[in-house]
């Protein structure tokens, strides 16, 4: 058992979620039972989620995509309530780590992702003062445009959607998980072959084109179960409690 402030203090001190301006408070969101030994770790607290954790008799779950996001209704009502009441009603803590967890040079998304494609990490980049989530790096071979997205497809269990920039082969490449289609432009500005992203717009395809550069949509949820679960497996280890990761599917 490990109390639950302990619990939360070392997560949002290993994560440095002071140094990040996000979307959405990050860190302890419901709070539950004062001591936990058991955890689940998704990528989404979604209803399906939580029900999922109950299951398992989880005392806390931990996810990548929380509650009280900008833009969403004050108002606890509907699908807000039923997530809400569930966590509430069962004494069970909600965390969720948003940019700290994609950013985190361990077990963050962008660098289990880049371990488990095989990138070798030369440095970081992002868009104006945003912080620095991308990365960029290389492969230890050359792959062409067809192979590198049998690659993605094989690895993440996920199809991606390839965006043929050129002809060129593929070595150097700069990738982002989630929704960073916007940092497309700004990686084209480093001289790689391609970039890895979750989505994709309009105008991504037009960039691309443009730029040269292989763009591949390959799944926001695909891309990003990588970091939460590391991050479950970590925290498991540090204290002793049991961890499950838990994968509800989820096509985009």
């Amino acid at each position: 058992m490990i109390k639950l402030s302990d619990f939360v203090a070392y997560t949002d001190d290993l994560l440095n979620i002071d140094q990040y301006y996000d979307y959405c408070p990050n860190g302890l969101q419901v709070e539950g039972k004062p001591e936990i030994a058991s955890i689940v770790s998704g990528v989404t607290a979604s209803l399906e989620l939580i029900d999922a954790a109950l299951e398992k008799q989880a005392d806390a779950i931990i996810v990548h995509h929380g509650y009280f996001w900008k833009g969403d209704p004050p108002q606890i009502t509907g699908m807000y309530r039923r997530r809400l009441h569930r966590l509430l009603v069962n004494d069970v803590s909600l965390m969720a780590y948003h940019l700290p967890l994609d950013d985190h040079i361990d077990v963050g998304n962008n660098a289990q992702i880049g371990k488990l494609l095989g990138f070798k990490m030369v440095g970081k980049f992002g868009i104006g003062s945003e912080a620095q989530l991308g990365c960029y790096g290389s492969l230890d071979k050359v792959l062409n445009p067809e192979q590198f997205a049998q690659h993605l497809g094989k690895t993440l269990g996920r199809t991606p959607l390839h965006i043929a920039g050129s002809a060129r082969e593929i070595n150097k490449v700069a990738w982002c998980t989630g929704a960073a289609q916007s940092y497309l432009a700004e990686a084209s500005k480093l001289g790689v072959d391609a970039f890895i992203t979750g989505e994709i717009s309009e105008q991504t395809v037009h960039i691309a084109r443009e730029t040269g550069v292989h763009f591949y949509s390959a799944g926001h949820h695909a891309t990003e179960r990588y970091g939460i679960k590391a991050l479950g497996e970590h925290l498991s280890n540090q204290f002793a409690i049991k961890h499950q990761f838990i994968d509800i599917a989820n096509p985009v």
